[in-house]
């Protein structure tokens, strides 16, 4: 039985598509190895949003033993003459189905090319397919793939196409399967859960009703919601926020904090819009997590204009901030235009990131001494246990329980990062 060792970057929707192509190898009579030196063939699953992770990839290649090697997902599909792709068996995001065939060939020393320009998910729905799933409380269910923007500085939208919304009843059954299971989180992952069913004559509040109302003791993650879509449902999303079946927390990326780049980016809101969004999520739930996305130097910010997104930072005070550094993307509109001096771009990712930091500490310092429960979903270091609230607050617990596990805690120590804490009775 060959063994197939796999390596992901990226993001939870690249979980997802790896746990899909095991599942559909093991179905297959091949067997998983979590030890590269012991594999018989080797499967890099690729991300493609920032050009540091392609980077860590092209690293990484060089560094593989000698052996038959796979490069899938995103990075292929969407770069597939990359010259440091060439010699290696390659498969796309539209083909996971086909992983088998093109492990065989590549096995009997063949190198496979398998990209499709479009997806054939209809004859071979992602939700159907075989799947393993590593992290046994937690379950990461795609609810679509591609989305409906055009943003200029993005490469994503050539990796994974156009939307394609997954139908309900393949989500639905994945939920029911996952609380059987007695999973405690699911997440509903996608480039952009606002766009789920605008392509099938449905949309995310229609869904997540659905969902809400199967029992079980699961809560569920709502994953990355572009703004432009989380507007047109906003009162909508936020009575089926108040559901103890929904985590208190909401991922809006907003890009930039100035309407003029966000108009050269390609997003299809204002400012006003996003801060609308936030403040009335927060005015129902006051102490829902924020996350949110910054892009720092995208061509032609002015320092000006770059302020705008500090203030928004200050005003809105985003528990979770994914900061970016500008990188152009190939043949992308943005690559095109002329680029802010990488110079710039450090400063200004510095200025971001202390801004943030401090703002994440006085959001995190009003935790303390709160009690209440939380679920272990994560092994600690030094005897610790991490947990998540039903806000989705990172929580470290002294001691080692199991996954899964409730335990009522208090709070005894705030960070940047994270929140400390005792088990109480």
């Amino acid at each position: 039985m060959e063994k197939i060792y796999f390596e992901t970057y990226g993001c939870s929707l690249n979980l997802a598509d790896t746990e899909t192509m095991q599942g559909i190898l093991v179905k297959d009579k091949f067997q998983i190895t979590k030890d590269i030196n012991n594999a018989d063939l080797i499967i890099i699953n690729t991300c493609t949003v920032k050009s540091p992770t392609d980077s860590a990839f092209l690293k990484k290649i060089k560094e593989l033993p000698k052996k038959p090697t796979i490069i899938a997902g995103c990075i292929p599909q969407s770069q597939p003459t990359l010259k440091a792709l060439e010699g290696y068996s390659l498969i796309g995001t539209y083909q996971l189905a086909h992983i088998s065939e093109v492990v065989e060939e590549t096995l009997q020393g063949n190198t496979v090319v398998l990209i499709a320009e479009s997806s054939e998910e209809k004859e071979n729905p992602r939700l159907a397919l075989p799947r393993i799933n590593h992290k046994n409380i937690i379950e990461i269910i795609p609810i679509n793939s591609g989305c409906l923007g055009h943003c200029t500085y993005c490469l994503t939208k050539k990796a994974r196409g156009e939307l394609l919304s997954y139908h309900p009843d393949l989500i639905i059954k994945r939920v029911i399967q996952a609380s059987k299971k007695n999973v405690k989180e699911i997440w509903l992952t996608s480039q952009d859960t606002g766009a789920y069913g605008l392509d099938i004559k449905t949309n995310l509040p229609r869904l997540l009703k659905d969902l809400i109302k199967i029992p079980g003791t699961h809560r569920i993650r709502l994953g990355m919601a572009n703004p432009d879509h989380i507007k047109k449902y906003l009162p909508e999303l936020i009575e089926i926020f108040n559901s103890p079946k929904m985590f208190k927390f909401i991922h809006i990326p907003v890009q930039s904090g100035n309407n003029e780049v966000l108009k050269k980016m390609g997003r299809k809101y204002k400012i006003e819009d996003f801060k609308h969004i936030i403040q009335e999520f927060k005015k129902a739930h006051p102490n829902i997590t924020l996350a949110t996305d910054i892009i720092c130097g995208f061509p032609g910010e002015t320092d000006i204009q770059f302020q705008d997104s500090i203030k928004l930072v200050e005003e809105l005070k985003p528990d979770v901030l994914n900061i970016s550094k500008f990188w152009k993307r190939p043949n992308t509109p943005a690559a095109k235009l002329k680029q802010t001096h990488g110079i710039k771009i450090k400063e200004r990712s510095g200025k971001l990131t202390r801004t943030f930091h401090w703002n994440a500490f006085q959001n995190n310092k009003k935790w303390k001494d709160w009690k209440g429960n939380i679920i272990i979903d994560e092994k600690g270091k030094n005897n610790t246990s991490i947990g998540r609230n039903q806000h989705y607050k990172q929580i470290i617990v002294d001691g080692n329980y199991q996954l899964g596990q409730e335990v009522k805690i208090k709070i005894i120590k705030t960070t940047i990062h994270d929140l400390r804490a005792i088990e109480i009775r």
